[in-house]
């Protein structure tokens, strides 16, 4: 069984799984500090390996709607893109999906609390309450 035909949450459909990790890998670019892809930078890479996105495609492959994407090809070149694992988004029945997915979440969880620690030394006339207010507002 794969992740893409079992989704890692329930409550979520295959779509809506694959659309969940594409998004926290566009997420992870961002709080990495880097500029955010755009479809035209992912199609110009997958292109680069003789591999074709559509706008539309794309459009509802991260809006989890319209047909679940199956193309192994076109999944292997987007992993590749983002530099992660096939795995992560074909499936496979060991844990590479969920340990790479929790990386993931790791790193953006980091990038996020350097950011408030960023603002913390930036913000300081600002109160230790207004700060944790602050805090909890990124955090949800």
């Amino acid at each position: 069984m794969t992740t893409a035909s079992v989704p890692l949450d329930p409550g979520l459909t295959p779509q809506q799984e694959l659309a969940r990790k594409l998004a926290l890998l566009l997420d992870v670019v961002v709080a990495e500090g880097n500029t955010p892809y755009t479809y035209r930078a992912i199609a110009e890479g997958l292109a680069e390996h003789a591999l074709s996105l559509s706008r539309a495609r794309w459009a509802y492959m991260i809006a989890g709607t319209g047909p679940l994407v199956t193309d192994v090809a076109l999944l292997t070149g987007i992993a590749e893109f983002f530099r992660i694992p096939p795995a992560y988004l074909l499936g496979s029945d060991d844990d590479i999906p969920e340990r790479v997915d929790a990386q993931l979440a790791f790193v953006k969880k980091l990038r996020a609390k350097r950011v408030v620690s960023f603002a913390a030394r930036t913000l300081g006339d600002v109160s230790p309450e207004m700060l944790r207010s602050i805090t909890e507002l990124l955090d949800e």
